[in-house]
């Protein structure tokens, strides 16, 4: 590339307020999930009776392929498919290959609860999925059926763990959602069943995602704390970031039998390097995991207008963006309603 090239490159960089770029899309494909993990669906709210969106209700795979070009061409070069949970998304793998045809997507990926992927693995890694992420919060049978809903079995994720591996949808990644007094004691466990797997488990802080998880600040584990533990039976070794905006800190086991991540949005805040935008499964745009509100474009979608309309909307959302909820949970944490989790993806 000249370097004529490169400074039209920089001209056509999509910048928020803060000067964050656009680069990371996360696309929520359905807002069912077949688990009800207290932190995010919990049973009580989203019963047998609630009412989720209608299937005409939710974004179709020409629609969110037709926003993700868009995206793409705004710099974005990461696409993750989340949920609820996306394998419950009828013919998802149809997705994937219509995405991993995109000029200028550089990761595809997908969060999954691995229940679903011993029958899905091979054919999303054919169709073109890079990797997927596995939620799992404790290989101890009581501790998962309560933070599952009592939905599922730990042997039932290590099947969807194997079977991603065996496919090649690598690295695996697990996210763990801490909770003092919770699954906390359990890690020891969960980083001695993967410890020279080349499966990365990465510890995310107990965070006050929505409104309905009950999130107490004294059931949170600082990833310091956490490291300290784990440290006293393994020395680890601090690894550098592999791209501007990973959100989590990397760190490798001394003995070199892998790496483990700490995601620590509550207190070590990362919102200076956020690149991320949400899309929900029903089309409203959301810049921030903890916001209120998003910007409708499934309405514009429908109406028929064009890419170049739909892509000055986005741009007008992108520049305006101002979120830091991380660096400001003191100020805002209790003023206002916040989307919930299972609505936008993690």
């Amino acid at each position: 590339m000249t370097e004529q090239d490169q400074n039209v490159l920089k001209l056509r960089v999509l910048t928020d307020t803060r000067r964050r770029p656009l680069r990371d899309l996360r696309i929520s494909v359905m807002d069912r999930c077949n688990f009800r993990c207290p932190y995010c669906m919990p049973e009580d709210k989203y019963d047998r009776h609630f009412q989720f969106l209608h299937k005409s209700e939710r974004l179709s795979f020409a629609e969110i392929v037709r926003l993700s070009r868009l995206f793409v061409e705004r710099g974005v070069t990461k696409l993750r498919l989340t949920g609820g949970e996306p394998l419950l998304r009828r013919d998802l793998v149809d997705l994937v290959g219509e995405l991993s045809l995109i000029d200028g997507v550089e990761d595809l990926a997908l969060t999954t609860n691995g229940i679903m992927l011993p029958q899905h693995a091979a054919a999303l890694k054919a169709a073109g999925l890079d990797r997927v992420t596995v939620s799992f919060d404790s290989l101890d049978p009581d501790i998962f059926r309560m933070l599952s809903g009592g939905r599922g079995s730990p042997e039932q994720v290590l099947d969807g763990i194997d079977a991603a591996v065996e496919a090649g949808l690598t690295p695996v990644k697990i996210n763990t959602v801490i909770q003092r007094g919770v699954n906390d004691e359990t890690v020891h466990n969960l980083l001695e069943r993967f410890r020279g797997t080349g499966v990365v488990v990465r510890f995310i802080e107990f965070m006050d995602v929505g409104t309905l998880n009950d999130w107490d600040e004294n059931q949170l584990v600082p990833s310091a704390e956490l490291l300290e533990r784990i440290e006293q039976r393994w020395p680890m070794e601090p690894l550098d970031a592999n791209y501007r905006g990973e959100v989590a800190q990397r760190y490798r086991y001394a003995d070199g039998q892998g790496e483990i991540g700490f995601i620590s949005s509550v207190t070590q805040p990362f919102c200076g390097d956020c690149t991320r935008a949400r899309l929900s499964s029903e089309g409203s745009l959301y810049t921030c995991l903890f916001a209120n509100k998003g910007t409708d474009l499934r309405g514009p979608l429908r109406e028929g207008v064009d890419d170049a309309t739909l892509g000055q909307i986005i741009d007008g959302i992108w520049r305006k963006r101002s979120d830091r909820y991380s660096e400001m949970r003191t100020q805002l944490s209790g003023e206002r309603e916040k989307i919930e989790m299972y609505y936008i993806g993690g």
